[in-house]
């Protein structure tokens, strides 16, 4: 089916945003968000055994890649060393134990499937172990010795165990490690007899021991509390303990939010009793590592999006909290072996991700890598808002108001497509729904309100970081209720006077698209304008089309494809795609098998069947993330354009 005359332009629509000359201050946002989307930044820091060098991904020269470099505390920064393995982008990097060896996860043409690579640091012997276009890898851990690493190869078809393996980097011969519907190693032991592995759908993630030598698997937790987990590890027990190992666990089984739970375990299935270390009112462990001794754990907590760090001394049960981080948002933070240096990525609304070291003693940061030159533009500083839903459940989001344009840019900007500043608003829905909105670097939501657009990034039920019972308040036929949301995040742009009622658009990425479809769909006279990014707009066709273990694991949060089918049917966009009113911008990634393109293509051409103003931008060789810096410039611009000429 054709729906659109060229992959990356999009556009034999009925109204088109280039049929409207954008204005002054709608082509210098649209500048700004290009030069936004190619600031550069740095994230996934992996170590040495003695962390004087690190590993990272950085798309410094447009696409994720492979850097090495020294880790300098004084003086200055050295210019890290590419490792060149392939045009695809890497997603993750991980050094082995005994820093003979990287592995890193690469997407495959870009797009969903993932291929391992293992390579030397120094850029020799590289070899592809997993993977292809016909078969998704996922990278595990390496094994303490650091002589093998797991790869984990999910199904291919329905009803098919996923099968992981340790893995050779020599000579590439393959140990079968365990088996299991949706199973993720998370760690091995040191002689490398206990698997600890997760299992199970979205939201209902438990954690699995597997004693290689008897052949035998016994549940984490044995009274199996409600909740989920997804980080686990094993370390020796403090001094304190009687057993040999104790598992840590950043869990919300029992809990409202995600804690630290300590689990004793043993060979044959021994376990003890479990003891919560920590756990907080006001925020969710998000992330969790420690030292190779066990002496010294990291938490890394999210509070209302931003995060906050402790140490704790598992010797004599001390809490540190870290000082004077670098930033609002930390992703990827690695404890060094001996528990002395803290490296991560960290990020704000007006600086992309870099990385920083902190020596755990002395509590002081120093920065890992170099940063980009930013444009000279005045950037937003969102506020995280509270407001009420309509059945009374408390929502947050965080807000960017509208820059106003300089006197002379307003005066010289009568023309169509301008957008006057304060009046007019977007809605952003995150992706997920588990995702959570932060105050991350955002190009996209810098150059709206550049434009005179405000911004309000909501987290509606379903979305993470709030606890165990909002993240699942969605549901399968609560899914009603989060798009309830989404119209009352509409209300309190217009009520506190941030939009005219009839200058609201909606957008949102992933399950952020679908709510977006479903918005327009379903609501017709609430927004002005919709841009669906890589959404699903038909429950039947996605899990028809999506690769089998995201369908698998998908079923608890949205519904069984057979058992619920009528409720799908009901939530589908679909079904209602005639009562769309507003103008619609559709985006979707060429190579996307997560969200299949045809969720796109089939929103298109029943707009355009009757004659409907609808846009469409195919990305070429994007999968489901858009991970070249060109792809996201190409969205920021068009997206910019589009919503500034239909709000205006």
């Amino acid at each position: 089916m054709n729906v659109g005359s060229v992959r990356t332009g999009g556009a034999a629509s009925v109204t088109s945003s280039a049929d409207v000359r954008p204005s002054v201050t709608t082509r210098a946002a649209a500048d700004l968000g290009e030069r936004l989307a190619a600031a550069w930044g740095s994230w996934g820091p992996t170590m040495t055994r003695n962390a004087r060098r690190v590993a990272f991904v950085s798309d410094r020269h447009g696409t994720p890649e492979v850097f090495v470099q020294d880790v300098v505390v004084d003086g200055e920064l050295p210019e890290p060393v590419r490792i060149a393995l392939s045009d695809d982008p890497v997603i993750r990097v991980s050094w082995s134990s005994d820093g003979e060896w990287l592995a890193v996860a690469i997407a495959t043409d870009g797009g969903v499937k993932q291929q391992v690579w293992v390579v030397r640091p120094d850029g020799t012997d590289a070899a592809q172990i997993a993977g292809s276009r016909y078969q998704h890898a996922e990278l595990g851990p390496w094994s303490r010795s650091g002589h093998r690493v797991v790869i984990t190869l999910p199904s291919t078809e329905p009803d098919q165990p996923a099968r992981s393996y340790l893995v050779d980097p020599v000579s590439g011969d393959r140990d079968d490690l365990a088996v299991g519907e949706l199973i993720h190693i998370l760690d091995l032991s040191v002689e490398e007899r206990l698997v600890v592995l997760s299992d199970g759908q979205r939201g209902q993630e438990f954690v699995v021991v597997v004693d290689r030598l008897t052949d035998e698997s016994h549940a984490l937790f044995a009274d199996d509390p409600d909740g989920s987990a997804e980080i686990a590890f094993l370390r020796p027990s403090p001094a304190s303990e009687t057993s040999p190992l104790v598992a840590y666990v950043a869990t919300e089984a029992g809990l409202p939010r995600r804690g630290l739970v300590a689990q004793p375990v043993g060979p044959h299935g021994w376990r003890g009793t479990p003891r919560r270390i920590i756990e907080r009112a006001d925020a969710e462990l998000e992330y969790l590592d420690a030292d190779d001794a066990g002496r010294t754990l990291l938490l890394v907590w999210n509070v209302d999006g931003r995060s906050e760090l402790d140490l704790i001394n598992m010797h004599d049960a001390s809490r540190t909290p870290v000082p004077d981080l670098p930033g609002y948002v930390v992703t990827d933070p690695v404890l060094s072996r001996d528990g002395r240096s803290v490296l991560l990525a960290v990020e704000g609304p007006t600086r992309p991700r870099e990385l920083w070291r902190l020596d755990t003693n002395a509590l002081t940061w120093s920065r890992v890598t170099d940063v980009p030159v930013l444009p000279d533009a005045t950037l937003v500083e969102p506020t995280l808002e509270r407001f009420g839903a309509r059945d009374g459940l408390e929502l947050t989001g965080w807000l960017y108001r509208a820059v106003e344009p300089a006197p002379s840019a307003a005066e010289a900007d009568p023309v169509a497509g301008a957008v006057p500043p304060g009046r007019a608003a977007l809605v952003h829905l995150h992706g997920g729904p588990e995702s959570q909105e932060r105050p991350t670097f955002s190009p996209q939501h810098q150059a709206l309100a550049a434009a005179g657009v405000t911004v309000f990034a909501p987290n509606i039920r379903g979305s993470s970081g709030y606890g165990h019972e909002f993240v699942h308040a969605d549901d399968l036929g609560l899914r009603w209720n989060a798009l309830a949301d989404v119209v009352d995040c509409a209300r309190f742009l217009v009520s506190n006077g941030y939009a005219d009622r009839s200058r609201v658009a909606v957008e949102g990425r992933s399950y952020g698209g679908y709510a977006t479809l479903a918005s327009l769909a379903f609501t017709p006279d609430v927004f002005a304008a919709g841009v669906a990014v890589c959404g699903m707009s038909d429950f039947a066709t996605f899990y028809r089309d999506t690769e089998p273990w995201i369908a698998a694991a998908a079923a608890t949060k949205y519904g069984h494809p057979v058992d619920d089918a009528a409720l799908l049917d009901s939530l589908s966009p679909m079904r209602a795609i005639d009562d769309v009113t507003a103008p619609l911008l559709v985006v979707h990634g060429e190579l996307d098998t997560n969200v299949p393109i045809g969720e796109a293509h089939q929103v298109v051409a029943a707009l355009r069947d009757r004659s409907h103003d609808v846009e469409y931008l195919e990305l070429e060789g994007e999968g489901h993330e858009y991970r070249r810096a060109s792809s996201r410039a190409m969205l920021v611009r068009r997206m910019v354009e589009f919503v500034a000429s239909r709000l205006g």
